[in-house]
Parts: structure tokens; sequence; C-alpha cells
């Protein structure tokens, strides 16, 4: 067995392994279609993923790694950098401007009136208050994401399925069927808030049309852009923005 595959505890690595480079997560991931060892950045999980066409060859990957550490040191520096929640500090929650005040009790949403931007207000201070303020934007995110879901089911003449939020890494919304006869389900990632109220708009709508088409095909994205339009503009901005709405209360 080579270094390499002694590297965790003795054993074989496996898909799904992970170890350290240049002070950054690297996961070991088996790929069968693919034709070589490769490297890339999930800016979402702010991690890199390495890439072997079969198990046997997850050591190359990890050897490759190791030799790409400048690569990887490089490719992390061009994240953003993690947001702090903070009283003070000013969001765009839907795209619309939202301040987070010290408070007392429980924290709490309070809308826009005469002419001031909604607000929430939270106890607490470091890790305690992001946790208070993420979690009203999580509320805030399924009491919206919802509506609009509900919206979208009934353009399409489907009935409305279940909506839940969660910190989802590696996609913004995901959709499962019924099954035998139950209500279909739609998860949501609750960092959606954080974006333009169209570009969440459309992470509804494409997630409703899935009821309907559970691929990707022309009729998928026929009924997408019956919802919404032309798509592109927001399947970009998530693209390009997707890393910093992440690193939000890192």
């Amino acid at each position: 067995m080579s270094l390499f595959g002694r590297a965790l505890g003795g054993r074989a690595l496996a898909d799904g392994d992970r170890l350290e480079v240049a002070g950054t997560a690297v996961t070991l991931k088996v790929n069968r279609r693919a034709r070589r060892v490769s490297l890339r950045l999930d800016r979402t999980r702010r991690e890199i993923v390495a890439t072997a066409p079969s198990p046997r060859r997850l050591p190359e990957a990890a050897a490759f790694a190791r030799e790409r550490a400048g690569w990887i040191a490089e490719r992390m520096a061009e994240l953003p950098d993690a947001t702090p929640v903070y009283p003070g500090l000013t969001l765009q929650v839907f795209g619309e401007p939202v301040r987070l005040e010290a408070g007392t009790g429980r924290a709490k949403w309070l809308p826009a009136v005469d002419g001031e931007p909604a607000r929430i207000t939270a106890m607490g201070e470091g890790e305690g208050y992001s946790r208070a303020v993420i979690l009203m934007l999580k509320k805030r995110a399924k009491a919206v994401l919802g509506e609009r879901t509900d919206v979208y089911a009934a353009m399409l003449g489907v009935a409305a399925p279940t909506v839940t939020v969660a910190d989802a890494k590696g996609r913004w919304g995901s959709c499962r069927p019924g099954v035998r006869g139950g209500a279909a389900s739609i998860r949501y990632s609750w960092r959606l808030a954080l974006a333009p109220f169209e570009v969440a708009d459309y992470v509804a709508a494409h997630e409703c049309a899935h009821l309907l088409e559970l691929n990707h095909g022309p009729r998928f994205w026929a009924h997408v852009r019956a919802l919404v339009g032309e798509p592109k503009a927001h399947r970009a901005w998530l693209r390009s923005e997707g890393a910093r709405l992440h690193a939000f209360g890192r």
C-alpha cells in the first residue's frame, strides 16, 4: 500500500475522506465518469474537491492535491471573507434593507414603518447573537418562499408541496415528489433570503417546475420560463454571488 493509501489511520483512502492541504479541507471523491484525477474549488462549501476515476486512484488524487498546495491557497484567497453578524449591520433581505439591532428577550422581526427599514432585534453577542439573527432569517425565508411556492404550484395546476428551509451547502433548493399519495416536499436554502427577491423567486419557480418534470429537459425549462421568464440572469447571479451568501455568519 502506498504512503497516501495509509494516510488515514492505516486504512486505504475511500470516497468522502477528508484531508487538509494548505490549511484547507480537501474532500476526496470518486467519479467513474471522470477520465483523470482533478481538483476543483467548491465555492459553496469553501473546500477543495479532489476527484479520481476510481477508488484505486484516490491516493493519486490525494498526492495531486498536496502537490498543488500553492494553487489551493490561491483559490481559497479568492473567496469572499466571512461576514460577521453584529448590531448595526444592515442586510439586504429579499432585496430590502433590514437593520440588525441589540434587543432584549427573544429575537424579533419588526416590519418597516414610517420610512424606516425593517429590523431584527436580538440579545446576546458573538455566536449567540448570530444564531438568533439567523433564526429570524430562516423564518422569513420560509414565509416568503412558502408563499411563492404556493403561487407557482397553483399556476402549474399541482397540489402545494410542504416547504422547509435548511442550511444546504450544495443546492439552493431540492424537490421530492409525493409518495403513495402523500404531499411532495421542497426544501430551500435559507440563505436565499440574502439574495434579491427576483433570484429567490426564480429558485421557487425552478423547484415547482420539478413537481411536473423531475429532470432538466426542454419541458422542464419551458415550465420555468412560463413562470418567471428567461432564467439565465438569475442563474448567473447565483453562480457569481453564491459564495458571498454562504460566507454570511461564518
